[in-house]
């Protein structure tokens, strides 16, 4: 009973657990933020935008201002999401999923749901 979330994620409804796509490891219950079960790399802005030019403005975006976080299997290490946040702000829950009716929906309807 699985079914696809997104490119590198499925959700298991018969055991409510995030799977990943890649190497089916189990991540955490689906019913916790999938985020809360993968390996998390804060990183630096400079190491993805280095600047450009020496001065105040570098085009290279301020680590005071923005972080960027990444989130990989723990298993496979395949980078399941990737967000910019400023630094503080806590991980985003951006995906939240009624896990009761899908599970109803795909007893009722087969793997159609």
């Amino acid at each position: 009973m699985r079914k696809q979330i997104t490119e590198y994620l499925d959700i298991d409804l018969s055991k409510e657990m995030w799977v990943c796509r890649c190497c089916n490891h189990e991540l955490i219950s689906a019913r916790k933020n999938y985020k809360e079960g993968c390996l998390i790399y804060n990183r630096n802005p400079h190491d993805i935008h280095p600047p450009e030019i020496e001065g105040e403005y570098t085009f290279s975006p301020d680590p005071n201002w923005i972080r960027y976080v990444e989130f990989y299997c723990p298993e496979c290490a395949t980078t399941l999401e990737m967000e910019a946040l400023p630094p503080g702000h806590p991980l985003t829950h951006d995906i939240e999923l009624d896990i009761d009716t899908m599970k109803e929906k795909y007893i009722k309807g087969g793997a159609q749901a």
